[in-house]
């Protein structure tokens, strides 16, 4: 039997905001759309939705500018009502360029701006959206809902676009997950050859999400919710904090500790 994947939009979602409930609004267009749930389907959301739905829409101009962020503005070159906002949301400041701000967020993401995006956000030019406070209980809460309301128990991931570093341009990213192992390690199986893996954990969570991504858009598609159906993974308990690196074990952020004479 031929294999195949299907990556499926839940049609005619409406602009999302602050109160919404994202389950009863993707079932009703899911019925409209005789579309249902299958057992081992999975759903990916986009992070702006999660956000709005759950009031994490900010206007820049009632923030209070520290002088931190007023020296940041300086060095990127982005407003300081921005620094300020990015700097709201990290835990710390990992790198800054003429342009770039690269901040470790509370969620132990490393990415640019803190995940802030302008994009899609109803409003004035000032008008921003964050990332969703707790991405994993937001996920959680909407996979046990979708199991109360349909009877089946179907992973969620919640999506955001993030660069990679040392590679050019973003893809989708997990940023929240319920229902499955975001790690497929695969080490004990054998290859084609019959040689047995001793590694190669893959991050299933990210390649889904990147997967939903090439039908969701990042421009005017207006396609916030897909199913991704037929793909293999582990169900399981999980979060996406366990796909962030451990900082001792970063490389790349401790390169001054294993410099090569």
């Amino acid at each position: 039997m031929m294999k195949r994947i299907e990556i499926i939009a839940i049609p005619d979602i409406p602009l999302i905001r602050k109160g919404d409930d994202l389950v009863e609004i993707f079932l009703s267009s899911m019925k409209k759309a005789n579309l249902v749930f299958e057992d081992n389907d999975v759903l990916v959301i986009a992070e702006t939705i999660v956000s709005k739905a759950e009031g994490g829409v900010v206007d820049l101009r009632n923030l209070t500018i520290s002088l931190k962020a007023k020296k940041l503005s300086k060095k990127t070159g982005k407003p300081p009502e921005l620094c300020q906002a990015i700097l709201n949301e990290a835990e710390r400041v990992v790198a800054v360029g003429n342009g770039p701000l690269i901040v470790e967020t509370r969620h132990g993401l490393i990415c640019a701006s803190a995940g802030i995006d302008h994009s899609n956000v109803a409003g004035s030019e000032n008008t921003v959206c964050l990332l969703p406070k707790n991405p994993d209980r937001s996920a959680s809460q909407m996979r046990i809902r979708i199991r109360e309301k349909t009877g089946k128990n179907i992973p969620v991931i919640i999506n955001d676009s993030q660069g990679r570093p040392l590679r050019v341009g973003a893809i989708g990213t997990a940023i929240g997950i319920s229902g499955l192992r975001p790690v497929w390690v695969r080490a004990g199986e054998r290859d084609l050859m019959g040689y047995m893996l001793k590694a190669s954990p893959i991050a299933i969570a990210d390649e889904l999400a990147s997967a939903a991504s090439v039908l969701m858009g990042q421009s005017n598609e207006g396609i916030p919710a897909v199913i991704i159906r037929g793909a293999s993974y582990k169900k399981g308990r999980g979060n996406a904090r366990i796909l962030n690196r451990e900082r001792k074990k970063d490389l790349f952020q401790n390169l001054q500790r294993h410099k090569f004479r």
